[in-house]
């Protein structure tokens, strides 16, 4: 779970690339757990700050042109659209999603257009990559995942994500955190990646353990969580420590 960031001002409008991305990256073998916790794993709402995409090098300062990209036969990643209030409104109802992200916790079609405003903000000045997370068969949005750039100057970017109840328990979760892991790690170079989830949230720890993240530690009292301050366990994921998805990481 990633510590949210202020609201940037919003943007003049989306930031969209009509050419597909990466892709296909398949879901996890039958057998792994599914994501089906009731909480969201990590935020995938937060960190205003810089990049660029490349491929054989981190990105750079600059807007950001967010690709849309198979996440496995069953899942489309792309960038948010208005279109997608339905999501925000569902989310908005959840317990625990406002608590963690900028989804308003008391929903009005007002407040579900800024969020996706915000989103689009967020690209146009470099901050990361937000996707909505999309069903492919009926196009439905069922959650969000987002690439988050703060830190990218010291090496390590942070991804985040949430899902709503009806898309849980589908494998979604995991299969989105496979692609963005794999292109962060591949075709921009990021170094580091990093999680940060409750520990109670065995369900979201086990996914990130599953595509290839490891549990570094505790961080106390890291994050403030409605009217508490609470603590959240990290995960890392270098991109020299060996395949994503049984293909390297390492772009060169």
């Amino acid at each position: 779970m990633a510590a949210p960031a202020p609201d940037p001002q919003p943007g003049p409008g989306p930031v969209r690339d009509t050419t597909p991305g990466p892709g296909p990256v398949h879901d996890a073998p039958p057998g792994t757990a599914p994501d089906a916790d009731a909480r969201p794993g990590t935020d995938p709402d937060p960190d205003p700050d810089s990049t660029d995409a490349e491929t054989d090098s981190p990105p750079g300062p600059g807007p950001l042109t967010v690709p849309s990209m198979s996440a496995g036969p069953d899942f489309v990643l792309r960038p948010w659209e208005m279109s997608d209030l339905p999501l925000i409104r569902e989310a908005a109802q959840d317990p625990y999603i406002p608590l963690i992200t900028t989804v308003p916790s008391r929903y009005s079609d007002r407040a579900a257009e800024e969020f996706v405003r915000r989103q689009w903000d967020r690209a146009a000045t470099g901050a990361g990559y937000p996707f909505a997370i999309v069903r492919s068969r009926d196009r439905r949005p069922v959650g969000a995942i987002g690439l988050w750039l703060r830190e990218l100057p010291e090496g390590r970017a942070s991804i985040g994500y949430w899902m709503v109840p009806s898309g849980r328990g589908q494998g979604v979760t995991r299969a989105a955190l496979r692609t963005v892991t794999g292109w962060a790690l591949r075709d921009l170079g990021v170094p580091r990646l990093q999680l940060f989830i409750e520990p109670w949230n065995t369900a979201s720890a086990r996914i990130a353990v599953d595509v290839g993240y490891r549990h570094e530690g505790l961080l106390r009292g890291w994050q403030r969580v409605g009217d508490e301050r609470r603590d959240m366990a990290v995960y890392g994921l270098l991109n020299s420590d060996g395949p994503v998805d049984g293909r390297a990481v390492a772009s060169n």
